[in-house]
């Protein structure tokens, strides 16, 4: 049975005639390989970054998240100028956040949205503007909403009755009117996995198209809130607007129904914008998205013969992902029967799903390359795994790398700058990476790494056992 027919390769998974191509649309536009074969990325080399910082390492190019910030705004302002209307593109945090990539956005024209006190405190830590952060999130806590208003943030977005009440209560106690939105479930869902579809009914977000009418109802009777608009996020890695055009219609449809008691300046159509992680995926770009989604609303506008209201949107992943490469050092090398003449070679490295936990969470897809040298090698079949005693801890599923991998060679995975740092943890007692930027041929931390020690310090018996312990049976 050859490999290309057997179910343990994916059907989109072709063995290719060598294994060194940097595919464009998955790497960052500064991606190149060197005379040596080695890879540099924003002009630093791969030696140099082990070098300096070690690995597993978080490598971030930041002209490329300016430029893809710069895109979004660009797409999304063109698209509203059209139709005689203003956009807001807020980066959403949950992606990546970290104070220097919160002053990036905000100096490429983004707001920026957050869904926890933590989120909140290191946009605020970057000097973002509070009137142009957004707050999500099912369950934030009285304290959250409390610091929210204290620091007059520009728009919370309610997900249930009782944050409506409590949060009119902090507002009123401080003297404020808070303006919100309404998260709404349009029952739209994204072709995506099932934990990244975000508009089912059956689901923890927002309120029904029914519920959000009493929401909004509710809302305008408090003189502490303002109810600026709606809101709905149907998934996550959406590659084109057919189903962002579906949730216009009954976006809109409840909006022109909540105008009667009242003007509603803005439809908050959410985000989700796919990248590509592999070289077959092929999201449609950015442009042809804000056209279609805008061009959708301005069409159910005009059949209802209301005026069209101003459009926010929430890409994070579209605006970070690209950016983002994680560096490795392979480990160990074993190669596996796995089925009737075919072998897959087993590449371990360093890391794993401490630092990328996409994969064991949605069976997410990436690609990898050996980044420390090219190969004339044949490509052979091989699975990325990581350190970790979890039999999941898979980093990059399938994928054709030289026959000749090693340990010591040095393996790099693109398309990492969205949801890797974000998700990582302490699995193992593992410190999670440093987070390392990279421009115009100089590289600099931008997130320290953990160390042993940081671990051990929030673990108080270390304290304890440090002490002095008396002799056994003695009680002075």
């Amino acid at each position: 049975m050859s490999a290309s027919h057997s179910a343990l390769v994916p059907e989109w998974l072709t063995a290719p005639a060598e294994a060194n191509e940097l595919v464009a649309s998955v790497w960052p536009s500064s991606a190149r390989r060197s005379d040596d074969g080695s890879v540099e990325i924003g002009g630093v080399s791969v030696f140099d970054l082990r070098d300096r910082f070690g690995t597993p390492l978080y490598v971030l190019d930041e002209d490329e998240v300016r430029a893809h910030a710069r895109r979004a705004r660009a797409a999304f302002s063109a698209a509203a100028e059209r139709h005689g209307i203003r956009s807001r593109v807020y980066y959403a945090g949950k992606a990546f956040l970290s104070t220097e990539v919160v002053r990036w956005v905000t100096d490429e024209g983004l707001a920026v949205d957050v869904c926890t006190r933590g989120e909140l405190e290191v946009a605020l830590a970057a000097g973002a503007d509070p009137a142009r952060l957004g707050f999500h999130g099912n369950n934030k806590s009285v304290g959250e909403l409390e610091r929210a208003v204290e620091v007059g943030i520009g728009s919370v977005v309610v997900d249930s009755p009782v944050e409506i009440e409590r949060l009119a209560a902090i507002a009123e106690r401080r003297g404020a009117v808070q303006p919100v939105l309404v998260r709404v479930r349009t029952g739209v869902h994204a072709e995506t996995h099932a934990f990244l579809a975000t508009a089912h009914e059956d689901q923890k977000f927002g309120f029904s198209l029914e519920g959000a009418a009493d929401a909004v109802a509710r809302i305008r009777e408090l003189t502490s809130l303002r109810f600026v608009g709606l809101h709905a996020h149907i998934g996550s890695q959406i590659f084109d607007s057919a189903g962002f055009r579906e949730s216009a219609a009954r976006l809109v449809d409840l909006h022109a129904d909540l105008l009667a008691g009242g003007d509603i300046p803005v439809l908050n159509v959410g985000g989700g914008f796919g990248i590509s992680y592999t070289s077959v995926d092929d999201p449609r770009p950015i442009e042809d998205i804000a056209d279609g989604i805008l061009d959708a609303i301005a069409d159910e506008c005009a059949v209802r013969g209301i005026a069209m209201p101003d459009v926010a949107c929430e890409p994070g992943r579209v605006i970070v992902g690209q950016a983002g490469v994680t560096l490795y050092e392979v480990g160990t090398v074993k190669k596996v029967t796995v089925g009737d003449d075919l072998e897959r070679t087993y590449v371990s490295v360093d890391g794993g799903m401490s630092d990328n936990a996409r994969p064991a969470l949605y069976g997410a897809d990436f690609s990898a390359r050996v980044v420390s040298r090219t190969s004339s090698a044949t490509p052979a079949l091989s699975r990325v795994v990581g350190r970790h005693c979890e039999s999941g801890d898979i980093v990059v599923d399938a994928e054709y790398l030289p026959a000749d991998v090693v340990p010591g060679d040095l393996l790099a995975v693109p398309a990492t700058g969205a949801y890797c740092f974000s998700l990582a943890s302490n699995y193992n007692y593992t410190p999670r990476p440093p987070v390392v930027a990279v421009r115009d041929g100089r590289a600099r931390v931008i997130v320290r790494g953990e160390t042993i020690d940081d671990l051990l310090a929030r673990d108080v018996g270390v304290a304890a056992s440090a002490s002095p312990t008396p002799p056994h049976g003695d009680t002075e």
